[in-house]
């Protein structure tokens, strides 16, 4: 899915919730190892950054953060121990292995809000070579639904559904919480295979903040490219009036959820 968050990427950036911290500190305590952590599909380096947050602890040394898209890299988070790198579809499996560190060598693998995209059957293979063995994690996690308030959410729901022409095929994995996402890893406590965990990302959000999330949807993109104007200024009046004024700022809770494993030896 290369390019497909290419032309919003600059929104991308501020559009999106930032996971909490105590997330990171349950997948480090699984880990034996905090050398090197390894971020996929890292955007703009959200997650990537979110594994540095707890510096006294300093549970990874270094993070490597990877996408296809330089788009996005261009508006990383900078930050002296995560190294950013452009991996381009074109680029064969052995030589992302030398790049990350070798076969191995990784301790926890992430995937945020990304692994949906992904071409599984290649990428699971390549997780399970750079892995520890024993002792490394790989964690997905992605969200999808938006709870605000019970005048807002009906609103919400309205638009999502005129949203899910223009909707790639594989967002069906987000949707459906991950529910049926293949992960065929050994769980280590924190969802499994068809069973995720059920998480909260909590987030007081603007109005304008909002808008530019649903923005940075691929979906909305692709509809405009197609001369259809998702939110138009009839649908914004819509949103702001449920949201209860444009200066408003609730706690609003994004439904999050997890899976994470090792390799089965």
């Amino acid at each position: 899915m290369a390019g497909l968050f290419d032309k919003q990427a600059e929104i991308y950036l501020d559009a999106r919730p930032n996971y909490p911290s105590h997330w990171y500190s349950k997948l480090a305590a699984l880990t034996p190892h905090h050398s090197l952590a390894w971020d996929v599909g890292t955007g703009n380096g959200q997650a990537a950054l979110g594994m540095l947050c707890w510096q006294v602890a300093e549970h990874y040394e270094q993070v490597i953060a990877t996408d296809v898209s330089e788009a996005q890299l261009k508006c990383a988070i900078p930050h002296p121990r995560v190294k950013y790198l452009h991996t381009p579809l074109s680029l064969p499996d052995d030589e992302i292995v030398r790049l990350i560190g070798g076969e191995g060598s990784v301790d926890l693998v992430t995937v945020a809000q990304a692994v949906h995209w992904f071409d599984l059957p290649t990428f699971y293979p390549l997780v399970a070579r750079l892995l520890r063995k024993p002792g490394g994690v790989f964690a997905v996690w992605g969200y999808n639904d938006i709870a605000v308030s019970p005048t807002f959410d009906p609103v919400m729901k309205r638009f999502h559904d005129t949203t899910l022409p223009f909707w790639n095929e594989k967002i069906q994995y987000i949707f459906d919480g991950y529910k049926t996402l293949p992960f065929p890893f050994e769980s280590v406590g924190l969802g499994c295979e068809g069973q995720p965990v059920s998480l909260d990302i909590p987030k007081k959000l603007s109005f304008d903040g909002f808008l530019r999330m649903l923005r940075s949807w691929s979906a909305v993109t692709t509809a405009k490219d197609r001369g259809i104007d998702l939110l138009s200024e009839r649908v914004v009046k819509e949103f702001e009036t449920a949201w209860g004024g444009s200066r408003v700022v609730p706690s609003v809770t994004y439904n999050a959820f997890m899976l994470a494993g090792k390799v089965k030896l």
